[in-house]
């Protein structure tokens, strides 16, 4: 599948950024010195940490890298905690129970099996979502099948497997047949003939069924995807299955060594990584796999070519631009909208803001890649590159502006192009939504304020730990003499307790006598 994704109401907040107010979390990279990260059932963990505007940072933890609800995963740890043997035993057994019920292996064997028996024998379990073999057929007479599985529907397993549903942690979305083909077709006209489809089983699929033709090359595909479901119809060298958040190979070396073969064949020419991953993911984290993997590729390079990249297609929504650049500043966005099968809003033909705020960033520059002008996309000689039809050259700006399909106006105050429905804000001094809030948080810097950065690459991040590690020690200290003068004051009250109780019984004595 496309990994675990959230493309609801969410993606719009992520958008802005990870925090909400003076305070959110950010991902965090442990030192040199620091110990291999903790495993959960989606393998190593990632380290966070959660940031106060103006404030000491908190303490440090890992948390599951997939999933963004508790529900669904619930590993948490301090970097600084020391577990039990008890403890980390009971974790390693229960990250063995959360594993998928068959081995890569015995997937394998099935599959083999599967395609030899007869086709009315071949069965599918909807309810279980697994092929059958005869010996299964008994466990499974009570759910819902489907017989006479043809080598066609073994060939597009996305078609018989349901979507995941989960919003938060697997709302799988399929690409159109038709973004589907003008990718196919466009890969092709670039002249690749490998695909590393990162969380695209639908492009992978469709690779695969395109036959090669007198004018087109054949071209092959290595699926990385973390719905193991698709184990089942694929052979080891067609699919691995894999985290895109920590480049977690789940079935261990053998599977990376089949990523590392597919990379370098043919000392790593005519290969393109292609990847949709979740919206409601943290593009860092994306960023730093996506950089693991152009390492691998390097690897078969030789030192004449080190100044070489591997060419890819990121598709996003558009609104995460800025930090998509940050991390590779030699990607640039096209203008043409993907849709998806299985969504109700990213549909071709939407128009507006209705249309579908997905888009493809690459490396490759955009004068080489033909958007089909039958769907209303036109070659715009100014910029060299094909854009939107309502994507209008802007003069002042020199160049064609819009992000979301529509025609922006463009702003002198602001020096620049804008959304439509965006006006001038004399209080902020900068275009915002009419009803926007004029004392709204300001993005940027948690440490020293300023906006040309984030907290991550603050100059003064090193002074702010060691003050932040100062007041941490102060409150410390203040704290553990609050307890001591706690504890001294208990102890005083219950000798003063005792000793009264004393002289009451030596007077009662006294009288009795």
């Amino acid at each position: 599948m496309a990994a675990p994704r959230n493309r609801s109401a969410a993606v719009e907040a992520e958008a802005g950024a990870r925090r909400q107010g003076d305070s959110g979390v950010e991902l965090a990279l442990p030192s040199d010195t620091a110990a291999a990260a903790p495993l959960c059932p989606h393998g190593p963990t990632l380290l966070f940490v959660k940031v106060n505007r103006g404030k000491e940072e908190t303490r440090r933890f890992y948390a599951c890298s997939a999933c963004r609800d508790r529900k669904d995963c619930n590993f948490f740890q301090w970097e600084d905690e020391k577990l039990s043997g008890a403890r980390l035993a009971a974790r390693e057994a229960h990250n063995q129970r959360c594993q998928p019920p068959l081995s890569r292996t015995q997937c394998v064997e099935r599959y083999l099996r599967f395609i030899e028996l007869p086709l009315s024998q071949r069965k599918f379990c909807r309810s279980c979502q697994q092929l059958l073999l005869p010996d299964d057929w008994g466990d499974h007479h009570e759910h819902q099948m489907v017989g006479d599985v043809s080598v066609t529907q073994l060939r597009r397993p996305s078609q018989l497997l349901y979507p995941l549903e989960n919003k938060k942690t697997n709302a799988q979305y399929l690409f159109a047949d038709r973004t589907c083909q003008f990718l196919v077709d466009l890969l092709s006209a670039l002249g690749f003939r490998r695909v590393l489809c990162v969380g695209t089983p639908r492009l992978h699929e469709l690779i695969r069924l395109t036959e090669p033709g007198d004018k087109k090359p054949h071209i092959k595909s290595l699926l990385l995807d973390i719905d193991f479901r698709y184990s089942q119809f694929y052979m080891e060298d067609s699919f691995c299955y894999y985290n895109m958040f920590n480049h977690h190979f789940f079935d261990g070396k053998a599977a990376l060594e089949v990523c590392r073969a597919f990379l370098q064949e043919d000392k790593g020419e005519g290969v393109i990584l292609v990847t949709d991953p979740p919206f409601g993911g943290l593009v860092e984290p994306l960023a730093n796999t996506f950089k693991k993997l152009i390492a691998m590729w390097k690897e078969g390079q030789s030192q004449d070519e080190s100044h070489k990249e591997l060419p890819i297609f990121w598709i996003f929504p558009y609104f995460f631009e800025s930090r998509i650049c940050q991390f590779f500043p030699s990607f640039c966005m096209l203008d043409y909208q993907v849709d998806y099968d299985n969504h109700a809003l990213y549909k071709h033909g939407k128009k507006g803001r209705k249309q579908s705020p997905v888009r493809i960033f690459t490396n490759i520059p955009p004068n080489k890649i033909i958007l089909p002008t039958e769907e209303g996309y036109r070659f715009c000689p100014l910029c060299q590159r094909y854009v939107s039809l309502e994507n209008q050259h802007c003069e002042h700006c020199d160049s064609c502006t819009s992000k979301d399909g529509r025609k922006w106006n463009h702003c002198f105050l602001c020096k620049k192009c804008v959304k439509p429905s965006w006006i001038h804000c004399s209080i902020c001094n900068h275009c915002a939504v009419p009803d926007h809030s004029c004392e709204g948080t300001k993005d940027g810097c948690f440490i020293c304020g300023e906006l040309d950065h984030k907290r991550s690459t603050c100059p003064n991040i090193g002074t702010s730990k060691k003050a932040n590690k100062a007041v941490r020690k102060q409150k410390q200290r203040k704290s553990n003499k609050m307890k001591m003068e706690t504890t001294e004051g208990r102890s005083m009250n219950h000798t003063s307790v005792t000793g009264r109780k004393k002289r009451r019984e030596r007077a009662h004595q006294y009288l009795c006598s």
